[in-house]
């Protein structure tokens, strides 16, 4: 019996997202001391992750915990690599400080070029 196409695309999906969150799992706990913290808190660590289904070990991450060590605390990456910084209170009064690198430009450029696509935008609008 041969496998049908679908199913290889969804294994290879599953497979691309499992590396994909076990590539983040593992840069939050080593680069990013509070998150480290919460996921030394809840008995997760990186080793912890060898499917897709424990993501439902991972702890969430409030809004209000975002102020913790204001303002770089959630920071995981060298300041050297951040090239944006966009920080907004919303309704709070106290800033929430979110930190990009150049790729998280690229692919937050490309992500929104996709959606605009689907949506039937394109260049002469």
């Amino acid at each position: 019996m041969t496998a049908k196409l679908s199913d290889l695309v969804c294994e290879d999906m599953a497979a691309l997202q499992l590396e994909r969150l076990k590539w983040s799992v593992r840069h939050a706990y080593e680069d990013s001391p509070l998150y480290k913290e919460k996921l030394d808190e809840a008995g997760v660590g990186p080793e912890d992750i060898q499917t897709l289904e424990d993501v439902r070990k991972l702890p969430f991450t409030h809004k209000a915990e975002l102020g913790k060590d204001y303002p770089f605390g959630w920071r995981a990456v060298p300041f050297e690599e951040i090239v944006r910084i966009h920080a907004s209170s919303g309704t709070t009064g106290k800033k929430t400080v979110v930190y990009y690198t150049q790729q998280d430009i690229d692919d937050w450029a490309e992500m929104f070029a996709r959606c605009y696509e689907m949506a039937g935008v394109t260049k002469g609008d």
